[in-house]
């Protein structure tokens, strides 16, 4: 004799384990390239900046000889020269040298790839501080 429990259930595959599933790849992915990229930029023993093209290159006479160069790599890292600085420490640096010199040119070197928002306030904290004889570097074109 048979008994009828009722409807068989179909089997169906389970959405949610699937996503949970797929997220926790994509996490192990995202953390395994975040340290391949840390252990690359060790090795760079120069700044890290490549500048942009430009059609007209500056007569380098008329140039002052002596600017506050600020640079500002592709990972936003700021330099004083070639001295990597802090956003704090290139505030101070910049409130003295306005301290001494108001009209002292500033060149901003700024990397290729940099986003314009970080070369925007590189000119903010010039002109707060204020600095306006700002430059900013390019390579002559080819």
């Amino acid at each position: 004799m048979r008994i009828d429990v009722g409807e068989d259930e179909q089997p169906e595959i389970s959405l949610i384990a699937l996503i949970d599933c797929i997220f926790f790849l994509l996490m192990f992915f995202m953390v395994a390239s975040s340290f391949q990229k840390q252990a690359e930029g060790k090795a760079q023993k120069q700044l890290p900046i490549t500048l942009p093209e430009s059609a007209v290159s500056l007569d380098r006479s008329v140039a002052d000889a002596s600017p506050v160069i600020i640079g500002v790599d592709i990972k936003g890292g700021l330099y004083w020269g070639r001295d990597p600085v802090t956003t704090v420490e290139l505030r101070d640096r910049l409130h003295a040298e306005a301290q001494r010199d108001p009209g002292r040119p500033v060149r901003i070197d700024g990397d290729t790839q940099v986003p314009y928002q970080e070369v925007v306030h590189l000119l903010d904290l010039c002109q707060f501080e204020g600095l306006t004889h700002v430059s900013l570097r390019t390579r002559a074109g080819r």
